[in-house]
């Protein structure tokens, strides 16, 4: 990438060949906008010509934002006129705007017929990254993007409209040297500090900060960072300390040094500076300097919805789902191996930087808008052969990753605070969530290690829906060896997990059978009614839900965001939630469908589709508090990873919660057939557990 291992004279060299490049392909795009000459776009067929004018303004006012940033002018405006600039480099996706946006497919269709509407639609988003390349002052990025249009221009200009698909395959493809090597370098590279300069370098009382992100900014951002500005020092200061004491809890209980590791690779929401910012300094004081990165906007880095980085609230949730998989427009064979192999190349050159990663720490949110989404035909998909061949990418992508962060010397840690848009009650459920996040170790460990001591003793568990839920659910157990130093479910205190109460476990795949069924549950945003599964051994092999009219849109949205594109997935994890203080903080709020899964799955028992918890880590001794060693991190999926790692792993873990209110009994089944009860008409039972009905 422009400027890496390069010497000054080099660099300087690059960057002026990149200013030419960038100031030729700026003239003509000004004549196709009407701001140049009175070229314009009368030599392209009418049915065109909206779309490249509109865009082509729009190219123009990235730019002007560009420069505004590089002269210092943005640095002059007051808050009010910062929120008016940041409005219109957002308007065409945000209310009624997008249903007249060529970032719309349906519109774009519309307009330019099914496949160059989709085309244009998809460029048009990529262009849109822009914004964000101007605000980092990543010159290339714009100009390629600039490159592309104009391309594609020339290429409609002579009526070449088939040729305009293998225009933009290649730009992936030929580019992926530099979209996806810089976001390896993101990843690991500390002296990529954009991000790390505003948290550490502004004024976080002045919320003009917001802005220079470029990402779009909601009153939901200004509103919480204001929030943030008015709770006392010492409050910040113990939130962060939760938060990175998590993560250094997370290395002791897992017997790996920390001290060998240098970086930390943080994400967060913003808005959320005041104790991010906090955390960092904590973290510089474990040895560690944070790496705070983006979350991608170029189609070569992302995952469908999925966010991995720093984000603010989504300008538009509908156009984020509408373009969630424009991959299927070009992928193929020759494209994934093109994106591993730059892969490949990226880790083995930041190798050293990749040996000092010790993990993720995640701030995540609740709280926002639910969003239920609209299929649009328009909108592109996968055909059979990409969703295995995006399966396998995901999963190469995910072996490459580990093969250079070793899993065996990693952690996390995530924890979860509410946002305004939560609601009028938003500083009292804050001020829960503190709690929350902070409950008595010492209490829930002894309360889990009980019902840990009752499930070791079963060779089966058995899991039961009420009230109209149709879950009916044997989950199969390992058997132990050695039951006097061995545990089958891992006692999961404030760590890696925040906050505490769960019991969990890697189930056996063989008798692991039924169906699990939740009337109405929320993952990400996204909403599900009656959600199902039916499982044989430990395998999906049917799904749904009845969120659309028809079933096949149902078990559509289900495959893409929950089985991750897959056809199946094993489970990958049992686990008891025991945290019912959390429970009643959402009954009592009623916040149950803006809980993240964080949070979520304390809430009743959950079960996780896709890879187990320990996920290239299974060497790695883990221990619970009494001393016992946990043995059951392997199903009989992962255990490939010793003969056939290709098959080992899926790259998903997504935790599917039956809340309490839907659960009638959790009962233990040992070898002779007698029975434990755990949960019965959805209270605790177990002698020893009682305490945890007081919340309930």
């Amino acid at each position: 990438m422009v400027g890496e291992k390069m010497s000054e004279q080099e660099y300087g060299q690059e960057q002026t060949f990149v200013e030419e490049r960038y100031r030729l392909v700026l003239g003509r795009i000004k004549e196709i906008a009407g701001d140049g000459r009175d070229a314009g776009t009368e030599e392209i067929n009418a049915p065109h010509r909206d779309f490249f004018r509109r865009t082509a303004a729009f190219i123009l006012t990235a730019v002007r934002y560009n420069e505004d940033r590089r002269s210092g002018r943005l640095a002059q405006m007051s808050l009010e006129e910062l929120q008016q600039y940041n409005e219109r480099l957002y308007e065409d996706i945000t209310g009624g705007a997008y249903d007249y946006s060529y970032a719309n497919p349906a519109y774009a269709v519309k307009r330019l017929g099914t496949e160059l509407g989709r085309l244009l639609s998809f460029l048009y988003m990529e262009i849109r990254g822009m914004i964000v390349y101007a605000a980092e002052g990543r010159l290339f990025d714009m100009t390629i993007c600039c490159e592309i249009f104009m391309e594609v221009y020339g290429i409609l200009e002579d009526g070449g409209e088939p040729e305009v698909r293998k225009a933009l395959y290649y730009f992936l493809s030929d580019y992926c040297d530099v979209t996806v090597d810089y976001r390896n370098r993101e990843l690991l590279d500390p002296a990529l500090s954009f991000a790390t300069d505003i948290v550490t370098g502004s004024d976080l009382e002045d919320l003009r900060y917001l802005y220079r992100y470029g990402e779009y900014v909601s009153e939901n951002e200004l509103e919480i960072a204001r929030y943030l500005n008015s709770l006392p020092e010492e409050t910040i200061t113990a939130m962060a300390s939760t938060y990175t004491e998590g993560y250094r809890k997370g290395f002791e209980l897992a017997h790996v040094d920390l001290s060998k590791k240098q970086f930390v690779d943080v994400r967060y929401c913003l808005g959320f500076e005041q104790v991010i910012r906090a955390a960092v300094r904590q973290f510089e004081q474990m040895g560690l300097k944070a790496i705070l990165y983006r979350s991608p906007v170029n189609l070569m880095n992302r995952r469908d919805n999925v966010k991995i980085g720093y984000y603010g609230t989504s300008p538009n949730q509908q156009c984020d789902y509408d373009h969630r998989c424009d991959l299927g427009l070009f992928l193929d064979g020759d494209l994934k191996e093109r994106k591993l192999s730059v892969m490949r190349v990226a880790f083995e050159k930041r190798k050293e930087l990749a040996a000092g990663m010790a993990g993720p720490a995640v701030m995540e949110t609740f709280g926002e808008e639910n969003f239920i989404p609209v299929n649009k035909p328009e909108a592109p998909g996968y055909s059979e052969g990409q969703l295995k061949l995006l399966a396998q990418l995901q999963q190469e992508s995910t072996r490459i990753t580990y093969q250079y962060i070793n899993g065996e010397e990693r952690s996390f840690t995530i924890i979860s605070y509410p946002v305004p848009a939560i609601g009028r009650d938003f500083e009292e459920i804050f001020a829960e969530t503190i709690r929350l996040n902070n409950l008595d170790c010492k209490l829930y460990g002894q309360v889990q290690e009980t019902m840990i001591q009752a499930l070791d003793q079963c060779e089966q568990v058995e899991i039961r829906g009420r009230e109209g839920n149709e879950t009916c659910l044997t989950v199969a157990l390992m058997k132990l060896e050695e039951p006097a130093v061995q545990t089958k479910f891992e006692n999961c205190l404030a760590d890696v997990n925040i906050p505490l109460g769960e019991v969990f476990t890697s189930p056996v795949l063989k008798g692991t059978k039924g169906r699990l069924h939740v009337k109405e549950l929320y993952i990400e945003g996204l909403g599900y009614k009656d959600l199902w599964f039916r499982i044989e051994d430990g395998m999906v092999r049917d799904f749904g839900c009845g969120s659309f009219s028809t079933a096949e849109e149902g078990k559509r949205l289900v495959q893409e965001t929950i089985m991750h594109h897959h056809q199946t997935l094993p489970m990958g994890e049992f686990a008891i939630g025991t945290n019912t203080a959390a429970y009643r903080m959402a009954k009592k709020y009623g916040i149950f469908d803006k809980l993240k899964i964080l949070i979520a799955e304390k809430t009743g028992p959950h079960f996780a589709f896709g890879d187990t918890c320990y996920s290239n880590g299974e060497e790695r001794r883990v221990f619970n508090p009494d001393g016992k060693e946990i043995v059951a991190k392997d199903n009989e999926i992962s255990i490939l990873r010793k003969t056939n790692p290709k098959e080992a792993y899926f790259g998903c873990h997504t935790d599917i919660t039956l809340p309490y209110d839907e659960l009638d009994t959790i009962t233990g089944i040992r070898d002779d057939g007698s029975r434990i009860e755990i949960v019965k008409g959805g209270k605790f039972v177990l002698p020893g557990t009682e305490e945890l009905n007081k919340e309930l």
